[in-house]
């Protein structure tokens, strides 16, 4: 563990304890630190020194064993769970690209990779951090059909998905935009998938539809921005 990219969310929970210890003050003495852990004051010190070692613990200047954390130190800790010392999972928070004709035409791309491999649906893709909803569509567009577009927000998509047993597979936070007046040439096919312009009725036709085409045309089409939330259920071998 001598790098912060090797650090991971399953890290011993000593330093866990470490962290959380130090996220509950401006800095802490070591004598503290091993209190928390539980350990010995050599055990301890190991574990101190493997959090200062990856960035995230440093000694504070002209102190005698007080310790604090760092910017990432904070960063980190701060996604932690305080009760059971475990990092918790955030959703994801995605772009979904309602990409309009000026003949009614939606771009529909099937995914040629897992998961959901074989399911068709609108382009989307992540937000980067710094990024606007609006950059992250006009990003995302460019890199998945070779397109640019105007783009406005319509509004937010809580969608969760389980499978068939009731087991959640994907929190996502979608952000759905409506981009019209494309312009340039459209990639057809990449490696992960392809992108078709459709009617609604061409896309109600297919099999392994990724949401409600009807629902979202009608919010493109609304005067208000909405928020809505939902949970779907995909079969077993999709995800």
């Amino acid at each position: 563990m001598s790098t912060k990219s090797e650090y991971t969310a399953d890290a011993h929970q000593a330093q866990m304890k470490i962290l959380r210890a130090l996220l509950m003050a401006t800095e802490t003495s070591f004598s503290e630190l091993t209190r928390a852990t539980g350990l010995t004051s050599d055990h301890a010190n190991f574990h101190v020194k493997k959090l200062v070692s990856i960035g995230y613990v440093e000694h504070v200047p002209k102190s005698y064993g007080q310790y604090r954390l760092t910017r990432p130190g904070k960063l980190y800790a701060n996604s932690m769970d305080t009760d059971t010392f475990e990092i918790e999972k955030q959703p994801k928070l995605t772009v979904d690209l309602a990409i309009e004709s000026s003949d009614g035409l939606f771009i529909v791309q099937q995914r040629r990779k897992q998961p959901y491999y074989g399911y068709h649906g609108f382009p989307t893709g992540k937000i980067r951090w710094g990024e606007t909803m609006v950059d992250a569509g006009a990003r995302e567009l460019l890199e998945e059909t070779g397109l640019t577009a105007d783009m406005r927000v319509v509004g937010i998509y809580h969608k969760l998905d389980y499978d068939t047993s009731g087991r959640l597979l994907e929190d996502k936070y979608m952000c759905l935009i409506h981009g019209t007046n494309p312009r340039g040439e459209m990639i057809a096919e990449t490696e992960s998938h392809s992108n078709t312009w459709m009617s609604v009725e061409e896309y109600k036709k297919l099999d392994g539809r990724m949401g409600d085409i009807d629902e979202t045309v009608a919010q493109l089409r609304a005067d208000s921005a909405f928020v809505r939330e939902s949970k779907i259920t995909f079969a077993d071998d999709a995800f």
